[in-house]
Parts: structure tokens; C-alpha cells; sequence
């Protein structure tokens, strides 16, 4: 573990949950509307609708603070990381809304794996599993040497394991040491 934060890392992380928090109150509302599926073009409408961020005109405020968060997470010692996971759980609409573009390239991967770290698996481990098994896919699709990648965000990555399924930290090792990378 490294130093303790400094004051100035103390205001950015209250000054950050703050914004995150704002930004989580905006998307609630979308996320908690209701989902007529008895309409047999339910998923559709779904899929094609707006997403959230641009349905409440915040994408670019989001991804700001997203970015923020993951810039603070990897500076960050493990106090101040455990202070954003435990900011994403608490303000789960704003985790489970905003994600930055998938760039098929090493630091785009590791931007993504660091955005599942910081989440440290949301509100199942499951779904998380399958993600980072479908990103994993694209990024060897794109050549990319991702094992080390995986590596790295898991010494960032929490041990707690959350829903019986292991660690986050677990998980990414479980990745990495698979042939070929990736959980199945």
C-alpha cells in the first residue's frame, strides 16, 4: 500500500462524489422507469431508444466524471481506490449508464479493465463476467497482447469477493491465466 492520500486527493475524491452523485440523481429516473414487456416490440424500443446519458443531455459531463474516476482510481493508494468502488456502488444508476468507447488498443483495453475494476462487478458478477469475456474476445480479435494488461489492473483491483464468485482481483488473475486470455 502506498502513502496515505493527501489533502488536496481528499478534496478531488469529495469534490468527485459530488459530481457523481449529481450526475447519478439525473440518470435514476431513466433507469427506474418501467419496462412494458408486454408489448412484443419491447426490446426493440430498448435498443434502439436513446441511451440514457443522451436521454438526460449529460453524456459528456458522465464521461468527464467517469474519466476522473478512473484517472483518481489508478494514482490513487488502495484507500482512496476502495473510496471510488465504494462512490460506484452507491451510486449505481451513474455506473450502470456510463462507460467510455471500447478503443481496440492496449491503453483502451486497460481503460475499459480499470472501469470493471473500479465497478468491482456492480450488481452481479455475472454480467461483469461476461463482459470483460466478450472484451477480452475483441481484444485478441485486435491483435492485442492483453494477458499483462490483465495483470496490472488486478494489483489495482479489489479482493473482496463480493457474491461468492471471487474477487475482482481473482477474476482478472482467472483471465489472465487462461489460453487464450479471456474466462472461457
Amino acid at each position: 500500500m502506498g502513502e496515505p492520500a493527501e489533502p488536496a486527493e481528499l478534496a478531488e475524491l469529495a469534490e468527485l462524489d459530488e459530481w457523481v452523485a449529481v450526475i447519478d440523481a439525473c440518470i435514476e429516473p431513466i433507469a427506474r422507469r418501467p419496462v412494458d414487456v408486454t408489448d412484443p416490440d419491447w426490446m426493440r424500443k430498448l435498443r434502439e431508444g436513446p441511451r440514457p446519458l443522451d436521454e438526460a443531455g449529460i453524456r459528456p459531463e458522465a464521461e468527464a466524471a467517469l474519466r476522473d474516476v478512473l484517472s483518481l482510481y489508478e494514482e490513487g493508494d488502495e484507500d482512496v481506490r476502495a473510496a471510488l468502488r465504494a462512490l460506484l456502488e452507491r451510486c449505481h444508476y451513474f455506473a450502470w449508464a456510463t462507460t467510455l468507447p471500447f478503443e481496440p488498443t492496449p491503453q483502451g483495453f486497460r481503460q475499459r479493465l480499470v472501469e470493471m475494476s473500479v465497478g468491482d462487478q456492480g450488481q452481479d458478477t455475472r454480467d461483469m463476467m461476461i463482459a470483460l469475456n466478450d472484451l477480452c474476445g475483441q481484444a485478441r480479435d485486435a491483435g492485442l497482447d492483453i494477458r499483462p494488461l490483465l495483470l496490472d489492473v488486478a494489483e489495482l483491483s479489489s479482493e473482496a469477493d463480493k457474491y461468492g464468485m471471487g474477487s475482482t482481483r481473482a477474476i482478472l488473475l482467472r483471465a489472465a491465466g487462461r489460453e487464450p486470455s479471456g474466462l472461457w
